[in-house]
């Protein structure tokens, strides 16, 4: 049996590198980075996972493809069995009790017209919320609606893409409130790549459908709920708590203080008792987080953990394309030309905020001096947000370096004569951007290339041009390698 056992993982190492090459990446990572091989037995393969909510987004999505690829390492192959390690307690609603009405109220402080970012006066927006001096139901419940909320942060205003495609499946499925899938959900990134805008769309989501939400910003936690501990109403706001569907938390990171750290854990344990769902975000992994203690950094991490990567190209372009629609709504006559967008994508890289500003620039430009958005406009206002640096010489070598790490194949497999399809698309993909980025001949190209003819080296241009035009997938694992080729 041991035996089988490291047969069966080497097996699964090739159906890793294969998904790897199918999937590119980030989209690897996001679904099976956490995925183990536990035993193969007859005709199926048991897998674990460390959620549900990954055991049903696996099903439902690459079942099929996962029982073709292990196929390939043995025929007799039919079925993918997915398990939990570590099963998340099951929700459970407590019969009889039903929460209270929670009063919507809109919280002054309103963003501009093309803001993504609600703006708060004061500290933390202190001088916008109702103080709980005033004691009562009624006050403690106003509290709980939260932070103000950007009605333009919606689902349909996000756009998804590699980066970040787990982090919005998970956020969508705990806005709809499906049971019995996560209760925990913390999301990490670094500044500006959308962790607020998901929280956001999932408290508008969640709304609409009349379930109980608290979006609460760490500061206003800290500013609001913290001094409240002082006050008679705070027995009321905590009795109140029991009743939130959905609890948002976002940057987590600015929670400090030992009392304000100590009262959010008691909260949450508090909740994580009723029937509530958590959604938490913050700039980095909750093991790096101070603001949690042991206890409760041991409980989040029982539950879903994700990151979003950077933005790609085709992310940054999709992204700009929903903002200039959004802007158009309201001013038919704005426009962006597709070279000038191409430009901003290309080279405002930093965060999808600086995309934004970007844009809110260029229109600001446009309905003050009437004049049309074009390239030399774009070039001689964003110069201080663009990353374009200085040219480089781009080396073959670094080309191949780049390829072998992410395909994880060797730089011999890559010069070899094997046609191996593990082998194939690395090199023609390697050779496509060493035609596109270095400058050299096809004949140079593929002497670098174990000393291929140049019409080896064209049909893998032509192949991989064509399958870029064709495969957004395709199109944006390239661009990723460029990328990382550039940096």
């Amino acid at each position: 049996m041991q035996v089988q056992n490291l047969a069966g993982s080497d097996q699964w190492d090739r159906v890793k590198k294969e998904l790897r090459i199918e999937l590119g990446e980030d989209a690897f990572s996001n679904w099976f980075g956490r995925v183990n091989h536990e035993e193969t037995t007859g005709d199926a393969v048991r897998l674990s996972v460390p959620t549900r909510f990954l055991k049903n987004w696996i099903q439902s999505n690459y079942e099929k493809q996962l029982v073709g690829l292990w196929k390939r390492e043995q025929v007799d192959i039919n079925r993918i069995e997915l398990t939990v390690r570590g099963a998340l307690r099951p929700r459970q609603v407590k019969a009889g009790i039903s929460p209270k009405p929670m009063t919507v109220r809109r919280i002054s402080g309103r963003p501009g017209p093309f803001s993504s970012t609600p703006q708060f006066g004061g500290a933390a927006g202190a001088s916008m919320i109702p103080c709980l001096a005033d004691t009562g139901e009624e006050a403690a419940l106003d509290f709980l609606n939260g932070a103000a909320l950007n009605p333009k942060l919606t689902f349909d205003t996000f756009a998804e893409g590699a980066s970040n495609s787990l982090a919005c499946a998970a956020v969508r499925q705990m806005a709809a409130g499906h049971q019995g899938t996560l209760d925990i959900l913390y999301i990490h990134s670094s500044t500006g790549i959308g962790k607020t805008h998901l929280l956001q769309a999932a408290a508008l989501e969640a709304r609409k459908t009349g379930r109980h939400v608290a979006y609460l910003s760490a500061e206003f936690f800290m500013y609001h709920l913290v001094p409240a501990l002082r006050t008679p109403a705070f027995p009321v706001l905590r009795q109140a708590m029991r009743s939130i569907d959905l609890l948002l938390v976002d940057d987590l990171q600015f929670l400090h203080g030992k009392q304000a750290q100590d009262e959010f854990s008691k909260t949450l344990e508090m909740l994580m008792e009723a029937p509530s769902q958590i959604i938490m975000a913050a700039d980095r992994p909750p093991e790096q987080l101070d603001t949690l203690c042991e206890r409760m950094r041991s409980r989040v991490q029982k539950g879903e953990v994700v990151s979003i990567q950077a933005t790609d190209y085709a992310l940054r372009h999709d992204i700009l394309e929903k903002r200039i629609s959004t802007a158009r709504r309201t001013h038919p006559g704005f426009s962006v030309p597709d070279d000038v967008a191409d430009h901003i994508a290309r080279y405002v890289i930093s965060s999808a905020r600086d995309l934004e500003g970007a844009l809110n620039r260029l229109f600001a430009h446009n309905q003050l001096t009437k004049q049309p958005v074009t390239m030399d406009l774009a070039e001689k206002t964003l110069h201080d947000l663009v990353r374009i640096g200085e040219p480089r010489s781009i080396k073959v070598e670094d080309i191949q370096q780049v390829v072998c790490k992410h395909f994880s194949v060797t730089k011999a497999d890559l010069l070899s004569a094997c046609r191996a399809r593990v082998l194939v698309r690395p090199r023609q993909i390697a050779m496509y951007i060493a035609k596109v980025m270095t400058g050299r001949s096809l004949p140079e190209i593929g002497r670098r290339f174990g000393n291929r003819d140049h019409t080896t080296v064209l049909h893998a241009v032509r192949k991989i041009e064509a399958m870029t035009k064709k495969d957004a997938a395709v199109a944006q694992e390239v661009e990723l390698l460029k990328r990382l080729v550039h940096s």
